[in-house]
């Protein structure tokens, strides 16, 4: 009988605050939605990271024939100078850090150079003497890259030391912001869900306050008066947090899975099981404000 009555009470509720139970829901559906995406995207970062550092090299590029570099004033690389470097590699305070060391001629340079950039036209001038010979260093972790740098920078016959880690990391900090941005977008849409609720409960409250006061004259318990308008904010909370699942698991299947994943091939992308991972915790988001909505109203709603 008491199931019964909650349940109608919050049937009324509902009905009587139809605009403002939409407003929610859409409320909270469009932050969970961004919530959702940032955590999304954070995800999608740490894939990156996991599958290309683990793939990045450290790239000692040896002396051509005309360098302006200081460690060049001799000319071209030497085979003295080439020993000199792999056994500084291969040394024991930087051995440990060296996984794999592949040498790179100018022709074979020239061919990798051909195969990425040979349909645009000023490659067609490029020559294999333009090129640089180079050592392709894969490192057992790519986080100790500066210990290998500091060792074979500066030496004589080595023009320059890169690391590929770095133009991911370029990628990376833009993807960071884009994560940022959205969590800051939903924190705003947080605090006008909650004020959305906070509204609807009120009104909610208000409309129902001579039935209210007739339950509390024949002896209902706080509890038992205040749980329909809690009940009623946790729906419409609900509502919201279950469209945003919906909407990230339909843009991860169709937009990622099917579009993106379907077009570039090389990028590790989440997938929807991502996003069941996380729907656990927008659904515990959506409750969480619909407790604060209904403790900040319902405190003082016992005054009204």
């Amino acid at each position: 009988m008491r199931a019964q009555f909650i349940l109608s009470e919050i049937g009324i509720g509902l009905r009587r605050n139809l605009s403002m139970t939409i407003s929610v829901v859409l409320v909270t559906f469009v932050c969970l939605t961004f919530l959702g995406a940032a955590a999304l995207l954070q995800a999608q970062i740490d894939k990156m990271k996991d599958d290309w550092y683990d793939k990045v090299e450290v790239s000692v590029f040896l002396c051509p024939a005309n360098s302006a570099a200081p460690t060049c004033a001799a000319g071209e690389v030497t085979q003295e100078q080439r020993d000199d470097i792999l056994a500084a590699l291969d040394s024991p305070q930087v051995a440990a850090f060296v996984q794999e060391i592949y040498p790179e001629s100018k022709e074979q340079a020239f061919e990798a150079f051909q195969r990425q950039f040979g349909d645009q036209f000023w490659a067609s001038a490029a020559t294999a003497e333009d090129m640089n010979a180079s050592l392709r260093i894969k490192l057992t972790d790519p986080e100790q890259y500066q210990v290998v740098a500091d060792v074979v920078s500066g030496r004589p016959g080595v023009e320059s030391v890169e690391d590929q880690r770095r133009l991911f990391d370029n990628l990376f900090l833009v993807l960071d912001r884009a994560t940022w941005a959205a969590g800051g977008l939903a924190a705003i849409m947080l605090l006008a869900a909650v004020l959305l609720i906070t509204t609807t409960i009120r009104l909610s409250a208000l409309s129902r306050k001579r039935e209210t006061g007739i339950m509390r004259l024949v002896g209902a318990s706080t509890l038992f008066i205040q749980l329909p308008f809690m009940l009623e904010g946790a729906i419409a909370a609900t509502l919201g947090a279950a469209l945003a699942i919906g909407g990230l698991w339909l843009g991860v299947e169709y937009l990622v899975t099917d579009w993106l994943g379907q077009s570039v091939t090389w990028i590790p992308y989440v997938s929807t099981a991502d996003v069941l991972t996380i729907a656990p915790l927008l659904v515990v988001v959506a409750f969480v404000l619909a407790a604060i909505s209904s403790l900040v109203t319902l405190s003082r709603y016992t005054k009204v």
